[in-house]
This record gives structure tokens, C-alpha cells and sequence, in this order.
């Protein structure tokens, strides 16, 4: 190993090569806790070129590399096992170019997303995309894994506001993709394969992000609901008056253990099997009349039978917290995640049948519902019993996973809707692609990276 980092020292400066221990262990894995961490080093870069001269080192040393951002995901994509070089961009942090006139903004992928989302509130405007790790993740990693968030219903994914990207191929070689420009009918948008690449096909360095307006006066309604049967009504019944940000749903054992372990109040007086906490813009009082007309035929209709709906936005803020703390909450009993996704009409008939797998294999384990169900993406959260190991238990829920994904693929679901494949789902990936999909995904990682050292193993 000595030599090679040696020569790598040509190209890096001493203090952005790391290898002692700790480094090696914070900089090797992401959040996922299953996955050995075993890499040679770290390298750190401070620009594209130096990206490009690392690549074309680790060519010529056949050494493998696994890209790292913010380490926020839940699927082993950025775990270094065998001895693999992990290039993490945390040098590369600068916002590079701001143009008012097309509102876009060029930064360096080891940008963190609430940095980005800063800049655009300072310019008066607004990046949409938005998740509980926004604090920590990198932009790269959000494009790498087309990150999605709360806000889809009304914004979109990562991939909606990407309009340029600075990569570096398998191969070292940097391209230029697409330039900020709004059209572009030159053939094929070679943009489009890296998002969501997983960084197989090689390293985002730099990307140019649109930004938008920001919204007015947002305001959340949370509805107790008995039957989930009845959502896809809801929703349809609030999205022709209201233009909704977001529409996220948890059921109430998740409740329960963000009440006891914050100290929150019960936000509804009535108890029910699930909520709904609906964002939406109140830019006019004739938005706000609408708002509260779909609220009653609601309640008339009996779709739903209870909610609130926030005065200010601190009570708005207040009301996130329900939904937002519990990943925080449940983290310390290491639930065992599934991060799926269906169609928003066919949310309910999954999580039935789900419910129904899990309770019959394993009627001692607890199961936590919450997600996004304005777009379908659900997040299955299994607690383990306080006397099986995590081991055994990690076994135990992979044992009901084809169960569960055969149910997806019958729905034509997806086996992640976030988080990407990486080494998690990497062994489910035919249950949401085609053998001729997974073929073409192939040849098109042997074009960009011929010998394989972007994150092999990853995806596919």
C-alpha cells in the first residue's frame, strides 16, 4: 500500500491524505451499521482537477475508489470494506457563481444542502429540496442518489433542479454537462445518467442548482384518520383548491414514541391508527376560505375525524416536529429500514398487506410507519424485541424482504425510493429492473468506467 500512497502524494497535499484510524472509521461508512469499514486511505481533493488526477491514479494502480459526501444514506452506497480509496469532498464546499437573471447557482458537490438553501433564502429566493439531513448532506451525494425529501409532491427531486453538472468518468476524464442551459436538443443528456449513478459511473464535482420563489405563508393541517383506504380522496380533494407542499403520514405507535420521548403533547384530541400532516401555501384569504372548505367536507365526509391546523408559524413549526423527530426517536432500537415506494393510490393496499406479512412472520416485532404519501414513498421502520440481537434480527427481517418486495413488484413499485441501492438492496434490484434494464445499466458502467474502480459492488 505504501507505494501507492506515495505517489498519490504528488497530487495531494500531506493534510489531505488521511490514514489513522479514526479518520479511516468517520470517513469509510455512511449511516448504515451492517457493512465491515476497511479503507486504504482518504483522499480529499480541493478541485476537479485534482478529482481527475486521482481517478487516472488509481487507473494505473488498479485500485478501487468509493465516493463520499455528507455519509447520510441507509443503503452501505458510500461503505469502504476492502480496502477501497475513499475521496470525500468536504475541501470542495465553495459556492462558485451566482447569476440572478436565470436564478442558478454553480457550487462544488461538497456543498452542504442547507448551505445551498441559505444562499438561495439570502438572494430571496428558494431551494425546494429538503430532508431531515440537510444539516449534513453534500450536494454531490443528493445528485448521486437523486435525493427526494418532503417536498416532492409540489418540487420535484433532486434531478428537477439540476441544470449542469462538472463530472469526472471512471476513466479521468472531465466533462462538462449541459452548462446551466434551459435548452438543449443535442442528443443525449448525459447529466441525467449520473444522477442517481450512485457513483458508479464516476464523481460529481461541481453542479449548477436552479432556485425558485419562496412559498408564502406556509401552513400545516394535521388529520387524525381511522381508514387509510380513504386517503387517496383526501389527497385528491385538497390538491384541486390547495397548491400542497407537502403530504407526509405517520401511524400512531410512531406518535406515541415522539410524545413520550419529547415530551410532546397529543396534537389531536382524537386518537386514530394513522395522521396526515398536510403543508400548503396561504397566499390569499380566498386560499385560506378553501383551505378550511376542504377541511369541513372532510370531516362531513368523514375522511377524516379530527385535526389543527396552525395560526403561525411557529405552530407550523411545532406541528413538523410530530413527523420530524421520529427517525431521531426510533434510531436508538436500530430499527431494521425498508425505504419503498408505490404509486399514491396504491399506498394503502401496500401497507395492508405489509402489515399482514409482518405480523404473521413475526407478530413480536413492532413495526413504525411514516413517509411521504403526496408521492408514494413509504418508510417501513421494524423494531427488534429488547432480547434478540441485532445480528439475529437483521437476519430474521431479510428473510421477509422478498415477501414484502414481491408485493412491490406486483404493485410495480420500487425497492428504494430515496436512499439508492448501494449494498443493501443491490441483491433485490430484479424486483423493481428488468434483466434487460440491469444488462443496459451494465454496458453503460463499462463505457464510463471501464475498469471498474468507481464504487464496485455498489448497485449493480
Amino acid at each position: 500500500m505504501q507505494p501507492s500512497l506515495d505517489s498519490l502524494s504528488k497530487i495531494l497535499d500531506a493534510d489531505c491524505i488521511l490514514t489513522d484510524d479514526d479518520s479511516l472509521k468517520q470517513y469509510g461508512k455512511d449511516w448504515t451499521n451492517q457493512y465491515p469499514v476497511k479503507p486504504m486511505a482518504i483522499a480529499l481533493p480541493r478541485t476537479t482537477e485534482q478529482v481527475a488526477k486521482i481517478v487516472k491514479w488509481a487507473n494505473d494502480n488498479n485500485i478501487a475508489i468509493v465516493p463520499s459526501g455528507g455519509r447520510t444514506g441507509l443503503s452501505g452506497g458510500a461503505v469502504a470494506s476492502n480496502g477501497e480509496l475513499v475521496v470525500a469532498l468536504d475541501k470542495m464546499n465553495k459556492i462558485l457563481d451566482f447569476e440572478k437573471t436565470t436564478q442558478q447557482a454553480k457550487c462544488q458537490a461538497g456543498v452542504i444542502t442547507e448551505q445551498l438553501q441559505q444562499f438561495a433564502t439570502d438572494n430571496e429566493l428558494y431551494y425546494p429540496v429538503d430532508f431531515a439531513s440537510s444539516g449534513s448532506s453534500q450536494i454531490g451525494g443528493n445528485i448521486a442518489t437523486n435525493a427526494g425529501g418532503i417536498k416532492v409532491i409540489r418540487y420535484g427531486l433532486t434531478r428537477d433542479w439540476v441544470m449542469g453538472l462538472t463530472v469526472v468518468t471512471g476513466k479521468g476524464e472531465i466533462l462538462e454537462l449541459n452548462s446551466g442551459l434551459v435548452k438543449n436538443a443535442t442528443g443525449y443528456d448525459l447529466r441525467h445518467l449520473f444522477i442517481g449513478s450512485e457513483g458508479t459511473l464516476g464523481l460529481i464535482t461541481e453542479a449548477t442548482i436552479k432556485f425558485t420563489r419562496p412559498p408564502n405563508n406556509l401552513t400545516v393541517l394535521l388529520l387524525a384518520i381511522e381508514d387509510m383506504t380513504k386517503v387517496t380522496e383526501l389527497l385528491n380533494l385538497f390538491q384541486k383548491e390547495v397548491d400542497l407542499t407537502a403530504f407526509e403520514f405517520f401511524s400512531e405507535e410512531a406518535l406515541q414514541k415522539v410524545m413520550a420521548h419529547h415530551k410532546l403533547p397529543r396534537p389531536v384530541e382524537t386518537q386514530a391508527a394513522f395522521y396526515c400532516l398536510l403543508e400548503f401555501d396561504v397566499d390569499s384569504e380566498d386560499r385560506l376560505e378553501k383551505a378550511l372548505e376542504c377541511f369541513e367536507a372532510c370531516l362531513e365526509q368523514e375522511l377524516i375525524q379530527d385535526g389543527v391546523m396552525s395560526q403561525s408559524q411557529q405552530q407550523a413549526e411545532e406541528l413538523w416536529k410530530y413527523r420530524e423527530y421520529i427517525s431521531e426517536t426510533i434510531s436508538a432500537r436500530k430499527p431494521y429500514k425498508n425505504d419503498i415506494s408505490v404509486t399514491p393510490d396504491k399506498v394503502s393496499e401496500f401497507l395492508t398487506k405489509v402489515d399482514g406479512i409482518v405480523s404473521e412472520q413475526y407478530p413480536d416485532f413492532e413495526v413504525i410507519w411514516f413517509g411521504h404519501i403526496g408521492d408514494g414513498n413509504l418508510h417501513l421502520n421494524i423494531l427488534a424485541p429488547e432480547s434478540m440481537s441485532y445480528s439475529e434480527f437483521t437476519t430474521a427481517c431479510e428473510k421477509v424482504n422478498p415477501m414484502i418486495f414481491d408485493v412491490l413488484k406486483d404493485l410495480g413499485g420500487s425497492i428504494s425510493a430515496e436512499h439508492g441501492v448501494g449494498l443493501l438492496k443491490k441483491p433485490y434490484l430484479n424486483y423493481s429492473r428488468s434483466d434487460a434494464e440491469i444488462a443496459y445499466m451494465k454496458g453503460i458502467k463499462a463505457v464510463f468506467d471501464p475498469n471498474n474502480i468507481m464504487n464496485p459492488g455498489k448497485l449493480i
